[in-house]
């Protein structure tokens, strides 16, 4: 009876629905009347399958320790991970609770092929597969594309979804995605505060409460607030949020669920250190120091985000899921930062400064209609859907002057003494953006996943996206505007010898407009600019070790065109023949080892150059910038015994380069963490993280050939964790 009731359990969370049974007893789910029968998690139903229990959890994810076993972002629909003819890595909570993270850019250091970038000091920035973004990152599958640092109170895990995603996604998302699932009220009662303490006067604390208030309405609340200093001097962060949630049973095929965020961070602008002779400037000696004027550099995000999910079965086995949210967004970043290289004699680097604010308001409705049924033996699971949004703002930049005679934009400061406390004055000039923008889009699609027999799965599907913007400047009035219609298609197949082994292969295509990530502004040149373009194959295997242990490997090839390039006949227009080429291999691995050992991590291998000329410096056959050829991943944790636990941590990465030009080299690097795990008691754990444990001087990431971030030295930092 109690694996039956796990088995219903999973499904009816896979199948995004609940409802209320006659008598639903006290701390249990509620589940659907009927729900469509995708998959079997009989094996996770199984008591004592190491030291974890499978975690059913909101958006169709199963997880047990550190393995993702299914999830629904991938496909839209409820698919098992090894279903799913693509490389996916899911971090579940238990190891972001373990590794004591607390930023996108830190959870994901420990997944193969995905790589931290600087983002200015401002935002979460990652190179996913070679490509740069920091627009790929998505909240229960919808956009949320303002440039700022997320925090993870508030989440269930975090999923990378890799190569080309535009049939899931839309724009964008060439190299992959990060898509976040929130906490939701589930009915099961939750109690749980994380307090977490430690250097560089680091205070956190973190609440979850979650309860029932009758037998068809549930509530959950989470909550943080930090106020810390970090490794880099004058650096400060000052973060705070609150996500209420409910569910509503409103009948036995109908469930409602509504959330809202408001989220606060405020913090330093900090854009690390230039460069000298084509190597970061005596990194060694400068883990902490700050070049630039922190006093004027600063960054906040105020965030107010509502989200409504209607779920519903049909009578004649139609499901439906339909989300729409409302997200409205202040942002605002300043900063003093190194503008150039330090001299040959070392005496001298010049600091350049501007602002930039944005506002934007987005709004998104997604609506997807999932049937299955047969043709003869072959077993269809079809999916429809549309998307409509609309997204307006502010772009607004203003250039620095430095309050020294004839008030010029770069100031000449010494290297051994960079921090300046120069007056500076900002104000918009011709070349900053200045504009209002307002983008409609709709999209439909339609995929299917068949099921020729226990061996054969094929997966196919095709977006269509109009994407229509424009922007007007202010300064003029001017408005320009494009309109791209974009379809993308995605084909996939997947071969199953065994139960628990699947080959795959898989070819996909992704579209990025040309007014770009952002598309804060739009230029005549970018109006007749295509869109750039992503195609991706890969084959692929998942093996399950076991059913908490899997494996995966891939093989990619990832081409990029339609890159722009500045056209030398006409300044302000641009030729869109730069491309790039990434080949790879990855190898993950996810799962209890044995009942004691728990791992999360892999190998990488990304071979990413320019093909064709994107400027005078970023020639055929450079590097992409900030791709290491060979990066490798792994985290550990042993538990000594009931009590006790041990985790370790490594962290290798080959060198790469600042920037695509190739003329700074950021050294390879090898670090070590290390987590120590103690229950006090049934309801509390205590636990001590420690980052870079043999406190090696490295560089972790650069915005550019001189904005260049040392790594932390040693940090040390204890939390605790009590539920009851």
């Amino acid at each position: 009876m109690r694996r039956r009731a796990a088995n219903e359990v999973a499904l009816a969370l896979l199948a995004g629905t609940a409802a209320a049974l006659t008598s639903p007893a006290q701390g249990q789910p509620a589940l659907p009347a009927e729900v469509p029968t995708v998959v079997a998690l009989d094996e996770l139903a199984v008591e004592g399958l190491g030291r974890g229990a499978p975690r059913l959890e909101p958006q169709g994810g199963v997880t047990v320790g550190y393995l993702g076993k299914a999830t629904r972002t991938a496909t839209k629909t409820p698919t098992p991970l090894l279903d799913t003819p693509q490389s996916v890595s899911v971090i579940t909570r238990e190891q972001i609770l373990d590794q004591g993270f607390q930023s996108i850019g830190e959870a994901t250091r420990y997944v193969p092929g995905v790589i931290q970038a600087q983002g200015e000091g401002n935002r979460d920035e990652l190179i996913i597969r070679g490509q740069r973004s920091n627009a790929d990152f998505f909240v229960n599958g919808i956009r949320d594309d303002v440039q700022y640092y997320r925090d993870l109170y508030n989440i269930q895990r975090i999923e990378v979804l890799k190569g080309p995603n535009a049939m899931i996604f839309g724009r964008g998302g060439g190299g992959g995605v990060v898509n976040r699932v929130l906490k939701e009220a589930d009915g099961v009662a939750v109690r749980e505060i994380v307090a977490q303490g430690g250097q560089f006067a680091n205070k956190r604390v973190a609440v979850d409460v979650g309860d029932r208030l009758s037998d068809n309405v549930f509530f959950r609340m989470n909550g943080v607030f930090e106020d810390t200093a970090t490794y880099r001097d004058f650096v400060d962060i000052r973060r705070y949020g609150v996500n209420p949630t409910m569910t509503f049973l409103i009948g036995p095929q109908t469930t409602l669920k509504l959330s809202y965020e408001y989220f606060h961070d405020d913090r330093t602008t900090d854009r690390g250190i230039p460069s000298q002779f084509g190597r970061p400037y005596r990194y060694r000696d400068n883990t902490s120091t700050f070049f630039g004027n922190p006093f004027l550099s600063q960054t906040y995000v105020n965030a107010h985000i509502a989200t409504a999910q209607l779920d519903h079965v049909f009578e004649n086995g139609v499901v439906m899921r339909s989300q729409s949210r409302f997200a409205d967004y202040n942002k605002f970043y300043q900063n003093v930062f190194p503008g150039g290289a330090v001299n040959a004699a070392g005496t001298a680097v010049s600091l350049s400064a501007y602002n930039s604010q944005t506002d934007r308001t987005n709004y998104f409705n997604q609506t997807d209609f999932t049937y299955q049924f047969l043709t003869g033996p072959v077993k269809h699971t079809l999916l429809g859907g549309f998307e409509l949004g609309y997204q307006e703002g502010l772009s607004l930049r203003e250039t620095g002057f430095f309050a020294t005679p004839g008030a010029p934009q770069s100031l000449v400061v010494n290297p051994l003494a960079p921090v300046s406390r120069v007056g500076v004055t900002f104000r918009n000039i011709a070349s900053d953006a200045n504009s209002r923008y307002d983008l409609g889009l709709a999209a439909a699609y339609v995929q299917d996943q068949i099921e020729l027999n226990e061996y054969v799965q094929l997966i196919g599907g095709l977006r269509f996206d109009h994407f229509d913007f424009a922007a007007t400047d202010r300064r003029t009035n001017v408005t320009n505007a494009r309109i791209d219609d974009l379809v993308s298609p995605r084909a996939g197949i997947v071969v199953k010898p065994l139960p628990n082994l699947a080959f795959y292969t898989s070819y996909s295509v992704s579209y990025l407009p040309s007014s770009g990530d952002q598309f804060s502004a739009l230029t005549p040149g970018l109006v007749i600019a295509e869109p750039e373009k992503f195609e991706n194959t890969e084959v692929g295997v998942k093996y399950d070790v076991s059913p908490v242990l899997q494996i995966t490997g891939a093989l990619f090839n990832l081409d990029r065109s339609n890159q722009r390039l500045a056209d030398p006949n006409r300044p302000g227009f641009f030729l869109t023949s730069g491309q790039t080429n990434t080949q790879g291999a990855e190898i993950g691995a996810n799962g209890y080892v044995t009942n004691w050992w728990s791992i999360a991590g892999g190998y990488a291998f990304t071979d990413a150059r320019i093909t064709n000329r994107l400027s005078d410096t970023i020639l055929p056959g450079n590097y992409v910038g900030l791709v290491p050829l060979n990066s490798f991943t792994l985290w550990n944790k042993f538990d000594i015994d009931p009590r006790f636990s041990v985790g370790v941590g490594f962290i290798n990465q080959s060198h790469s380069f600042a920037t695509s030009d190739n003329t700074v080299r950021l050294p390879s690097y090898s670090r070590f963490d290390m987590g120590l795990f103690y229950n006090i008691s049934e309801n509390a754990r205590a636990q001590v993280n420690i980052e870079n444990l043999f406190d090696r001087r490295y560089i972790v990431t650069a915005h550019n050939n001189n904005n260049i971030l040392p790594g932390a030295p040693r940090t040390v930092r204890a939390q605790i964790v009590v539920r009851w």
